[in-house]
């Protein structure tokens, strides 16, 4: 893994963001994550395209936890997990041990910073992470990725998908949500408050549409690009490196 570049002030202000909110967050995170239902299907749907094989050499890039890390590791090779977070990766690594699961090593690093070698890597996965990288920086992490892979490997990638309602889909999920969060009354009104501003100053979190995302795995070089609906905000777009 090649040594981190220096990145541009906005940049390093973001990953210091999300350094402090996930440490912050990460025992929470571990405790609600497996029983979310969404998320859960969200998993499942990344693990199924990435189709991890026995002697894949596979990434998980915002690891959390480890919930794609570790079924990931039951049938590939071996998986790097990163993640922003220290705290995140020691609780993985806990779990990882708890699971009986040795072929899993942590990585406590900004995605924004990885590097490897062209061609080193089978398949590469990552799951409600990217919507936190900063606009800018999405397209160029896609890239890096296709060229850390080798040919005929895979880039699956699970996320919160939707835009400002540019199409028929964003509408209906942002009205899906207000409507929701509405009913909650004071308490979601709330959040309306917080999420609206965090949506519009794109602060926290940014995420895009799924045919932005089909976009950028496309213009990258990705063949056989496939996009997933799975729950009203989440989707999982696939693509293969060319053979």
């Amino acid at each position: 893994m090649a040594t981190p570049s220096p990145r541009p002030l906005p940049a390093r202000r973001n990953i210091a963001r999300q350094q402090r909110f996930w440490t912050r967050q990460a025992v929470s995170w571990d405790h609600g994550a497996g029983n979310n239902p969404g998320l859960v299907k969200v998993v499942n749907t990344v693990i199924a395209e990435a189709d991890p094989g026995p002697a894949d050499l596979a990434v998980d890039l915002g690891c959390g936890s480890g919930q794609v890390t570790l079924a990931l590791a039951s049938r590939a090779a071996s998986v790097l997990a990163v993640d922003v977070s220290q705290k995140m990766i020691d609780l993985l690594l806990e779990n990882a041990r708890t699971a009986g699961v040795n072929n899993v090593e942590g990585r406590a690093i900004p995605i924004e910073q990885l590097d490897f070698a062209p061609g080193s890597v089978d398949l590469v996965v990552s799951n409600y992470a990217f919507h936190h990288l900063r606009d800018a920086d999405k397209p160029e992490v896609v890239q890096q990725i296709f060229t850390w892979l080798r040919p005929g490997g895979r880039f699956v990638l699970g996320d919160m998908m939707f835009g400002r309602g540019g199409d028929s889909r964003d509408r209906q999920i942002i009205a899906s949500k207000l409507s929701l969060l509405v009913r909650k009354g004071p308490g979601g009104w709330w959040r309306i408050a917080k999420n609206g501003g965090r949506y519009l100053f794109r602060t926290q979190e940014r995420p895009v549409s799924m045919a932005a995302w089909v976009a950028m795995f496309e213009q990258a070089g990705f063949d056989q690009v496939k996009a997933v609906p799975v729950v009203q905000e989440a989707a999982v777009v696939r693509g293969t490196r060319p053979g």
